[in-house]
């Protein structure tokens, strides 16, 4: 005769090798054979096919009736939707972002893109005498900062065309005024997945800086280093620059993304 506790580990388990089928439908997604979704989770296709079922009535899953292929169902994408809705960039990457200052004892922030483009909305200053004046709530220029050219590499180039010929408009001749050398920036800094600047914004200060992505693979926030020249080194292939990928890479997975970097959206 099985005792209450054995029914709760047996109910327990019930409910792992369900998350696991799930799993496995999303990872199949859109659509998998009961022999591909056995092999996927290494178990017996006729136990496979009773949990299916078990998903199916609850509407966690769904049958294809032409090709008799299993997928997600309407009850998992409102889960889905659910957890992404949840998913705050600024929740997710705070912790992340102190553990970055704390190691690099320089300013960390995060911005997101807004009405008037980057703005900084969350900042981890150096403990330090020497350090640098980040504002919360700033918008940073799109062509003159390493942050704003990181998103004008991510963001559709209708998010950005306005705020381009603003700047390009207010001031001498830039730099990046020509389309095709704005392109070519924007292309390398998806390729390299970050960007430095030295002294663009500001005379004596350092830059580095990489994007976040969401779910679907769009740019949600750009997380910066910031540093004067004298102590912080913004070199693309050095140790900082490994350390901003790496925590960028946590944000990015934690909100979801799991793909490869976007491609070319300017």
């Amino acid at each position: 005769m099985e005792t209450p506790r054995s029914n709760d580990k047996q109910k327990v388990r019930s409910a792992e090798v369900g998350t696991d089928i799930l799993k496995a439908l999303a990872e199949l997604s859109p659509s998998t054979s009961l022999s591909r979704l056995a092999e996927h989770v290494q178990m017996p296709a006729s136990k496979v096919h009773r949990y299916l079922q078990a998903l199916i009535a609850s509407g966690f899953a769904e049958q294809n009736a032409a090709t008799n292929h299993y997928g997600l169902g309407r009850e998992a994408l409102r889960v889905g939707l659910a957890a992404l809705n949840n998913m705050d960039v600024l929740k997710v990457g705070a912790l992340p972002l102190a553990e970055l200052r704390d190691d690099l004892n320089e300013t960390c922030f995060i911005a997101v893109w807004g009405n008037q483009g980057a703005t900084v909305v969350h900042i981890e200053p150096a403990v330090r005498a020497v350090t640098v004046v980040t504002q919360l709530g700033s918008v940073l220029p799109l062509l003159s900062s390493s942050t704003g050219l990181v998103f004008g590499a991510y963001l559709p180039k209708r998010e950005t065309v306005d705020l381009r010929e603003q700047e390009l408009q207010s001031g001498s001749t830039h730099a990046l005024a020509d389309d095709q050398a704005y392109k070519a920036l924007c292309e390398q800094i998806r390729e390299r997945g970050l960007h430095h600047v030295h002294g663009l914004l500001m005379p004596g200060v350092d830059a580095l800086s990489a994007p976040v992505f969401n779910a679907v693979g769009n740019v949600a926030a750009v997380m910066t280093i910031v540093g004067p020249t004298s102590l912080f080194h913004a070199d693309e292939n050095g140790p900082a620059a490994q350390r901003l990928l790496a925590a960028t890479r946590a944000v990015s997975w934690r909100m979801g993304y799991q793909s490869t970097i976007p491609s070319d959206k300017t």
